[in-house]
C-alpha cells in the first residue's frame, strides 16, 4: 500500500518513521518525499587495471579502488560526467520501520536532463540513503549539494520483517561505500564449481 502524505506525517510524528534533517515544509508531498543530495561521493575513476572485477577467479585491484572519496559544503556543487557513475548518500538520515519500504526516483526536472537511479530501501533499514547516479546525457551536469534531488515513495507491507534477522552488505551507512558484489555467498558456489571442473 503507498503511503499519502497524512500517513508518512503520522508515522514521523510517532517516532516510528525517522527523517532529519527536513529542511522545509515542502519536503513531504501528497505521496512521495523530497530527499537532498549529500556532501559525500565516491567517483568512479579510470584505473590501470583492464576491468572492474565482480567474480572471486582472479586477484584484481578490490572495487574501492575504482572510486575516488570527495566532498562538498552544503550549496557548493559537483559536476556529473556523460557516461560517469557516483556513488553518494542522502543529505537525510533516514530510519525505517520494519513494515515499510521506499522506492526511490530522481524527481522529474533532473530525470529529465538525463540522470537516473532506480533503488529500494529495505524495511527497518537505518542510515543515509545510498543514491547510484548515472549521467545519461552528451553533456556534464553541475549539481547542487542540498538540493533536492530524488523522491521516495513510502510503501506498507502486510507482514513486518527485521532487516537486521540477516547478514547485510550495506548496513547504517552515511557515507557512500562501493559495491560489496564480492561478498555475495553465489559467488563461492560458483567459485568452488569451476575449480571442480577445471
Amino acid at each position: 500500500m503507498l503511503l499519502h502524505k497524512n500517513q508518512i506525517n503520522e508515522y514521523i510524528q510517532k517516532g516510528d518513521l525517522v527523517i532529519r534533517p527536513l529542511l522545509d515544509d515542502n519536503q513531504i508531498n501528497e505521496i512521495t518525499v523530497d530527499f537532498r543530495l549529500g556532501h559525500d561521493f565516491l567517483v568512479s575513476i579510470q584505473s590501470r587495471e583492464p576491468f572492474i572485477d565482480t567474480s572471486l577467479n582472479n586477484n584484481q585491484k578490490p572495487i574501492s579502488g575504482f572510486f575516488q572519496e570527495t566532498r562538498r559544503r552544503l550549496g557548493e556543487t559537483f559536476m556529473l560526467y556523460p557516461s560517469q557513475t557516483v556513488l553518494a548518500t542522502s543529505l537525510e538520515y533516514v530510519k525505517l520501520p520494519n513494515d515499510v519500504y521506499i522506492s526511490l526516483n530522481m524527481r522529474s526536472s533532473y530525470t529529465r536532463l538525463g540522470i537516473t537511479i532506480s533503488t529500494i530501501v529495505q524495511p527497518g533499514y537505518c542510515g543515509c540513503v545510498s543514491l547510484e547516479l548515472t549521467n545519461t546525457n552528451k553533456n556534464p551536469i553541475n549539481l547542487t549539494v542540498g538540493a533536492r534531488v530524488f523522491q521516495a515513495r513510502f510503501f506498507k507491507i502486510s507482514e513486518s520483517s527485521n532487516y537486521f534477522n540477516q547478514p547485510r552488505k550495506y548496513i547504517c551507512q552515511v557515507r557512500p561505500e562501493a559495491s560489496a558484489v564480492n561478498q555475495d555467498k553465489d559467488l563461492e558456489v560458483l567459485n568452488k564449481l569451476r575449480e571442480e571442473y577445471n
